[in-house]
């Protein structure tokens, strides 16, 4: 099905079962913040290694995989499967970096988180600039060897995990002042401080806390690319996590499908099954089709993507996936609950913990709102045929 060839479901195969290694750690990482005991994190995190589902997204010379774009769906659609961010050991380090790193940048970062090493995270967001990251306030100022970064970043995912940030921030000197650019900077940097660490709605041991950048200098060999270029790096990352946003969704509302009809063909109400009763059914046959529908547009638009395909008609379909297939799961997990009554309302069942989870994929690389701008946008620009 789906027209995968023999190596694609044997990478496909290797990744549900290690998802399945990880299913049987949620319940532990729900009632322990998202932790897990630093044995059974590094066990699991040697085993994403050893199994090759780590770097799937970074050439063999550099020592990634060097998957196409269908197999990384494969592998992040499995880790969909799991709750509490467990399966984010199946690490895909910045696949935009290695054609502009410099030396420094390659051999003291981009290698290293490559082999398992290092981990990066994102600082972009800002209180004022979420989806719309052509509003930041950030600064940054060359001064001699050096700029200086200035701003408050939010919702830096995985700062407390992670020893450095990118930072975007405007230029107010130089040629191109008034552009974003990106730079590369050690956590620990002087001037970095986090403001305050916000509870979430999901349970997992990656915090997503507010920072600080006060006068934090960085060498010039610490910008990425050009000062020009700051936001084509955005844009490469947000088409790459929009389509795996949608791959882990796939992953999720499979996992759902199978647990409630699990659940529905062995709850008995008085003399009948639970999968018996018509509007279950629904539900259930529902949920099934959009997971169809959604499995079929997102294979399809990493089959695009492998064969070269219009940057900016990718980056309109990347967005049709993530609209999609995040507000497709997120109607799965509601039934799910529904499915499971009293019982999809407990932190212990899997519906509940999806529920939560699944919420935030139509709010961030993006709102549902601003995908559908996009579409439109490049609808007017480039003809229905264009991108359908």
């Amino acid at each position: 099905m789906y027209g995968l060839m023999p190596e694609d479901l044997e990478l496909q195969a290797r990744a549900r079962g290690f998802a399945d290694e990880l299913i049987v750690h949620e319940q532990y990482a729900e009632e322990h913040d998202g932790e897990l005991p630093d044995d059974v994190q590094h066990r699991l995190e040697g085993r994403a290694v050893e199994l090759g589902l780590t770097a799937t997204n970074i050439s063999v010379e550099l020592g990634g995989r060097g998957c196409s774009t269908l197999q990384q769906v494969l592998v992040q659609e499995q880790g969909g499967r799991v709750t509490n961010a467990l399966a984010w050991c199946l690490t895909t380090p910045p696949g935009w970096w290695p054609a502009v790193a410099n030396d420094h940048q390659r051999e003291v970062y981009l290698l290293p988180t490559i082999a398992g090493r290092r981990e990066e995270c994102y600082a972009i967001t800002e209180e004022y600039a979420g989806s719309d990251v052509s509003d930041l306030k950030a600064t940054a100022a060359r001064e001699g060897d050096e700029y200086v970064l200035n701003g408050v970043k939010w919702h830096v995912t995985s700062f407390n995990k992670a020893d450095y940030v990118f930072f975007q921030g405007v230029l107010t000197t130089g040629d191109h002042a008034g552009d974003q650019a990106m730079f590369v900077v050690d956590k620990d940097a002087p001037g970095i401080s986090v403001v305050r660490t916000p509870a979430y709605t999901h349970t997992i041991a990656h915090h997503h806390p507010i920072v600080a950048f006060q006068d934090v200098r960085v060498p010039a060999s610490q910008l990425i690319g050009s000062e020009d270029a700051g936001m084509s790096f955005v844009y490469e990352w947000f088409r790459y996590e929009r389509l795996m946003i949608g791959a882990r969704c796939l992953g999720a509302a499979e996992r759902l499908v199978d647990e409630m009809d699990a659940f529905a063909r062995q709850r008995r109400i008085g003399d009948e099954l639970l999968a018996d009763k018509q509007l279950v059914q629904a539900m259930l046959a529902d949920s099934l089709t959009e997971l169809f529908a959604a499995r079929s547009m997102v294979y399809e638009v990493a089959r695009a993507l492998d064969s070269g395909v219009d940057l900016k008609v990718a980056h309109a379909q990347c967005s049709m996936v993530k609209l999609f297939a995040s507000e497709m799961a997120d109607r799965v997990a509601d039934r799910a609950v529904q499915v499971f009554g009293g019982r999809g309302y407990m932190r212990e069942n899997v519906a509940e913990r999806f529920f939560r989870e699944l919420r935030v994929e139509r709010i961030w690389e993006g709102a549902s709102e601003i995908q559908r701008a996009i579409i439109a946008d490049q609808l007017g620009k480039r003809g229905r045929s264009a991108l359908v």
